[in-house]
């Protein structure tokens, strides 16, 4: 028997700011090119959230607004910022070839205006040592 995953009740999933950039990646998840995600511990410390697990269930929303998926977190791992492997960066389905590449893109959006603008006083510049919780995910729901 199928469980039946009712969106709602899930916690929402945020990828990236709404616009162009959570557009593809939310069409990255759906086509299934997107299977891991990685945000800075600090994030979680400073929200005062607890540490997603393997297990957790959340229903990705689009840009509108709009639940669209429901992932489960199939590995989670906390690494330093130079310690991403390659793996990881492909994981991320955005098209990353390299780990220089996926350092990059992230360095770029975790220094980002809007980024900073959203942590405030608490925004800390990226280095090697910066931990970032990696995530690993699978889609089991669709709306």
């Amino acid at each position: 028997m199928t469980e039946h995953i009712d969106l709602n009740e899930l916690e929402e999933g945020h990828y990236g700011f709404p616009g162009p950039l959570r557009d593809k990646l939310v069409a990255a998840i759906l086509s299934g090119k997107k299977t891991g995600t990685s945000y800075l511990l600090y994030e979680c410390e400073m929200d005062d959230e607890t540490l997603p697990a393997v297990g957790d269930r959340e229903a990705v929303l689009d840009s509108a607004g709009n639940r669209v998926c429901a992932t489960e977190n199939t590995e989670v791992t906390i690494v330093p910022f130079g310690q991403i492997d390659l793996q990881q960066a492909l994981d991320e389905g955005e098209g990353f070839e390299t780990v220089v590449d996926w350092q990059e893109a992230h360095r770029e959006f975790w220094e980002s205006e809007p980024f900073r603008a959203s942590k405030g006083q608490h925004f800390q510049e990226i280095t090697d040592g910066t931990e970032v919780v990696y995530v690993c995910f699978k889609v089991i729901a669709r709306a």
